[in-house]
C-alpha cells in the first residue's frame, strides 16, 4: 500500500516531536505508589479485651444473648481534677489519632434534661481529654463535643438546637468520625447520613478511647473501630487516682 506525501511528513512531524519530548529530560510520568492497605478493623470488647475505669466497682463487662456489654450500673465514686464526667471506662492497650467508631449504646437512667452517654477520645490524662457527651435537652454544659485541657470541659460547639432521644430499653447506633488531618469530629446518632454534632478543634492529636457518663448509667456493645491509625500504649498503671473535684457547676 503507497502513501502519500503529506502522510509521510504527518508521521515524521510526529516522530519528532516524540523525540523533542524526550530531549527534554521528562520521561514518562511516575506511576504512583499503591496505598497501603487499610488496617482491619478492631473489636475493643472482645475476651481480651480490659478497660482502665474510673470506679471499677461501677463497671462491668457482661454477657446478653451472643453479646459482650460493657455496662455503667451505678455512680461512679471519682472526684476528677477538672469539671468532666465523673464514669469513664477506658480501653487498654493503645491510643488512636484518626479512626471511625461505630458503637451501639442504651441509656438506663431516668429521664431528665442531661440524661447522657459518652464516648471519650484523644485520652491523654485526665486533665486532656475530648468526649461526647449525647444528652436529651442541649445548652451549654449537655449534648457537645468537649475538651477537657487542664481546666474545666469546654464545649467546642454553640448549644444545639435539639438532643437526643434516648427512649426507654432501646439500643441506639453511635458514631464517631474523627480525622485529625481536618481537625474534624462528626457524631451521629442512628441516622448516619447527617451527624447530630460536627465540631473542629487540633489541640489533642493521640490519645486512648472510652465510655462512660457524666452521672448516670447505661450500656455499650458491639464496638468496632475502622480506618484507625494506632499505636501501643506506652504506660504503667491506672491513669486514674484520687483527686479533688473542680467547684465549677454542672
Amino acid at each position: 500500500m503507497k502513501h502519500s506525501t503529506a502522510t509521510r511528513a504527518r508521521g515524521l512531524t510526529g516522530i519528532g516531536l516524540l523525540l523533542g519530548l524526550g530531549a527534554c529530560g521528562t520521561g514518562p510520568a511516575p506511576i504512583a505508589a499503591p496505598a497501603p492497605p487499610a488496617p482491619p478493623p478492631l473489636e475493643l470488647l472482645d475476651v481480651d479485651s480490659s478497660f482502665d475505669c474510673t470506679d471499677p466497682g461501677a463497671f462491668g463487662v457482661v454477657t446478653v444473648g451472643d453479646d459482650r456489654v460493657l455496662q455503667l450500673f451505678a455512680a461512679a465514686d471519682y472526684a476528677p481534677p477538672h469539671r468532666s464526667p465523673l464514669a469513664i471506662a477506658l480501653v487498654d492497650g493503645a491510643e488512636f489519632r484518626s479512626f471511625v467508631l461505630d458503637a451501639e449504646m442504651q441509656q438506663t437512667g431516668r429521664e431528665y434534661g442531661h440524661r447522657d452517654l459518652c464516648v471519650i477520645f484523644g485520652f491523654e490524662s485526665t486533665e486532656r481529654f475530648y468526649y461526647t457527651h449525647l444528652a436529651t435537652t442541649p445548652d451549654q454544659n449537655a449534648h457537645n463535643v468537649f475538651l477537657v485541657d487542664r481546666a474545666p470541659r469546654r464545649n467546642l460547639l454553640p448549644p444545639q438546637a435539639a438532643g437526643v432521644d434516648w427512649g426507654q430499653a432501646e439500643w441506639h447506633h453511635i458514631r464517631v468520625v474523627r480525622d485529625v488531618d481536618e481537625g474534624r469530629v462528626q457524631v451521629y446518632f442512628d441516622d448516619m447520613d447527617t451527624p447530630v454534632l460536627d465540631a473542629v478543634d487540633a489541640t489533642i492529636e493521640w490519645g486512648r478511647i472510652g465510655f462512660g457518663s457524666f452521672d448516670d448509667t447505661g450500656m455499650f456493645r458491639r464496638l468496632h473501630l475502622t480506618d484507625q491509625e494506632s499505636r501501643p500504649l506506652d504506660r504503667s498503671g491506672s491513669p486514674f487516682a484520687p483527686s479533688t473535684a473542680a467547684p465549677d457547676g454542672t
